[in-house]
């Protein structure tokens, strides 16, 4: 921390203090509806953002982290204690639902969100360039790119008359996705099945609706759930012969076909990044959502050869990666 943002915190008088003494002078609290086990590269992104903006966790910083483990019905209480504790800004990630859950708890302290969701249609923030309130962070859009990515999928499968739309009904956004989604669909000339998943032993159901229904293709719609759920999905896939797009690129790392979307682990370094400037004194009323630059389409040419799938040469180029 700069000798003159730390006077401005404790007074001159501390200035010699030890490294130690000061580290309790910064807390963020950190929120996420997901478990540690399956977010650590997330955590890891986000520390490395703040390590850009001059915080270090240990040395002039303490992350209070609280993990819903996937039930997002403990965030409200996991968001109050948090804010109990008096942090100096509160990160929420892991979905909207973490985010709504932090900005119910306080209206004092600063909140940070990184979501896939349009903040403004969630009510977190009044506008994108003026959020209001006190909360800001950076949003990726996952669910604004579902037209896109049945154009690609449509690319990969050109045969295919129906697809699944794969979506957990308690996802906040999950009645929009899925008329968006339906849309698109429609734009195609694709008819669809919805196939709902609101716990993990729904995913082979689900599956088994889909076969049943005689869809050739599916789209899996985002939700923070499905991500710690990604091998199973990228199996059943598998087992039932099913081309399926995916809302991240972890998806496409763990087998699955392809994915659509902005970095997880980008926004969350431009999140931390906010944290960052809010701990230095920065007035969070003046940082406007921030929202990618860049979206990354990844295929997975090994899992196409297995489904028997020819990829154009040309959406072969277009890929951000291709995965042999």
């Amino acid at each position: 921390m700069k000798r003159r943002e730390f006077i401005t915190l404790v007074g001159g008088a501390a200035a010699a203090w030890p490294m130690a003494a000061r580290a309790q002078q910064a807390v963020v609290g950190f929120l996420h509806s997901g478990s540690q086990q399956e977010w650590t590269y997330a955590v890891a992104a986000f520390q490395g953002g703040l390590k850009e903006a001059g915080f270090v966790a240990n040395q002039n910083l303490r992350i209070e982290f609280r993990w819903a483990q996937d039930q997002y019905d403990r965030l409200p209480a996991l968001a109050a204690d948090l804010v109990a504790r008096n942090p100096s800004v509160v990160f929420a990630s892991g979905g909207s639902l973490a985010a709504l859950a932090a900005k119910r708890a306080t209206s004092a302290i600063p909140i940070v969100f990184a979501i896939g969701a349009d903040p403004v249609k969630m009510g977190l923030v009044g506008a994108l360039n003026r959020p209001g309130g006190n909360v800001t962070g950076v949003t990726f859009l996952l669910n604004a790119l579902v037209a896109k990515r049945l154009e690609f999928l449509r690319e990969v499968a050109p045969r295919i008359d129906a697809i699944g739309i794969l979506v957990n009904p308690t996802n906040p956004n999950a009645q929009s996705d899925v008329r968006d989604t339906q849309d698109a669909a429609r734009m195609l000339g694709l008819r669809t099945n919805v196939g709902n998943i609101r716990s993990e032993n729904e995913i082979e159901v689900a599956f088994e609706q889909l076969r049943r229904e005689g869809v050739g293709a599916f789209i899996l719609l985002p939700d923070p759930n499905f991500i710690s759920r990604r091998d199973q999905f990228v199996a059943l896939a598998a087992r039932h012969s099913l081309p399926g797009m995916y809302f991240v690129r972890e998806f496409a790392m763990a087998g699955g076909l392809m994915t659509y979307s902005a970095s997880l682990t980008e926004a969350q370094r431009l999140a931390a990044g906010y944290v960052g400037r809010i701990l230095n004194d920065a007035n969070h009323a003046d940082l406007p959502v921030l929202q990618p630059t860049k979206y990354e389409l990844v295929i997975n040419l090994k899992t196409a050869k297995v489904l028997g799938l020819d990829v154009p040469l040309q959406l072969q180029q277009l890929a951000d990666e291709v995965i042999e």
